[in-house]
């Protein structure tokens, strides 16, 4: 019988948050699908630029849009009005984090209309689900 060796023992919590560092919060696949379209229709761009407020996951530098990614679950998306509603454990710590997710991204975007960048969101499902309708809108404003 083998034994493990080095084997870490970790509490509830403890294990959900290794868990959730562990989750990525730039070149996730629905970024990389978009980027990957709108490289092949002729645009360039920079990805999570760190120049502009809310560091977007993609910036048309020339045509000043910025663009975001926003993960379903972490954006609320379906739940912006009462967001954490959907999580059973641990609600409050839930509802008070999606809920500054979602100010923030408001913030963002204010902070980058300010400064003249015109700003596109996209959720994930979205992205997955109809990739050439999110390429045409941003196509839309870059031409």
């Amino acid at each position: 019988m083998k034994q493990r060796k080095n084997v870490v023992r970790r509490s509830k919590e403890e294990q959900r948050s290794y868990t959730m560092s562990r989750i990525r919060g730039a070149d996730t696949r629905p970024e990389k699908l978009l980027r990957k379209a709108l490289w092949h229709a002729g645009l360039r761009y920079r990805k999570n630029w760190r120049a502009l407020p809310g560091t977007p996951d993609i910036a048309l530098t020339r045509q000043k849009i910025a663009i975001f990614v926003d993960g379903d679950f972490w954006h609320a998306h379906g739940h912006e009005k009462n967001p954490g509603e959907q999580v059973k454990g641990n609600a409050p710590y839930w509802k008070k984090k999606l809920t500054r997710n979602v100010e923030r991204d408001r913030e963002t975007k204010d902070a980058l209309t300010e400064l003249g960048w015109l700003v596109l969101r996209f959720w994930e499902s979205e992205v997955k689900k109809d990739l050439d309708a999110c390429v045409a809108r941003v196509l839309a404003y870059a031409r």
